[in-house]
């Protein structure tokens, strides 16, 4: 039996930081369920895909092979054979990625290929429903959040040491706009996982 620790909260809130120290201090494997959520995105972007009709991109999933890797202690985001790591985290595909992960099929595919990972090995893994739909039965459930402004500050030091040209207060705006859209959706919203979301596991 595998050993997992869920990671929850809003973007920006520091939840791939965190995760990242807490499985190298433990020595297990890391899963940004939020990379893989961009992967995809990018492969609709880069197809041409309406990010906006869902159909459209139910009809382009299987054509998207994402999956996560490590290469001396790297971890590399493949998108059909290639490691997309270092272009995922722009502004056009976090807003791509806000979009498509809340349809139904692209969610139960990918929650799909990251519950397989946690039963094969102990792993810390963080996204927007990891304690209360991806892994309800984890061993340790978090938490993680910060104020919009907080997290859109740091999004934009982020990007300006990447050298891009960037507008905070636009940044902060995104922000909270994607809260609204990860707390609102109709599929696996973000929210803070308690007892229940175990039990009705349990009950399966």
């Amino acid at each position: 039996m595998s050993f997992t620790i869920a990671i929850d909260g809003p973007a920006g809130a520091g939840k791939s930081t965190i995760a990242k120290l807490v499985a190298k201090e433990l020595e297990c494997i890391y899963v940004d369920t939020g990379a893989m959520y961009r992967a995809l995105a990018l492969y609709m972007v880069r197809k041409g895909v309406d990010i906006h009709d869902e159909k459209k991109v139910e009809a382009e999933l299987a054509g998207a092979d994402v999956s996560l890797m490590y290469d001396k202690g790297e971890l590399k985001v493949m998108l059909n054979g290639e490691n997309v790591a270092g272009i995922i985290r722009t502004p056009e595909v976090s807003e791509a990625a806000s979009v498509v992960s809340a349809y139904r099929q692209v969610r139960k595919e990918l929650v799909r290929r990251q519950q397989l990972m946690a039963e094969k090995t102990d792993l810390v893994m963080d996204g927007r429903d990891i304690g209360t739909c991806v892994l309800p039965s984890a061993d340790l459930k978090i938490y993680l959040t910060a104020d919009a402004r907080v997290r859109g500050e740091r999004r934009y030091k982020e990007l300006l040491e990447k050298g891009e040209e960037c507008d905070l207060e636009e940044i902060i705006r995104d922000v909270i706009e994607r809260d609204r859209r990860d707390m609102t959706r109709e599929e696996s919203p973000l929210r803070q996982a308690d007892e229940k979301d175990k039990k009705k596991t349990a009950l399966r």
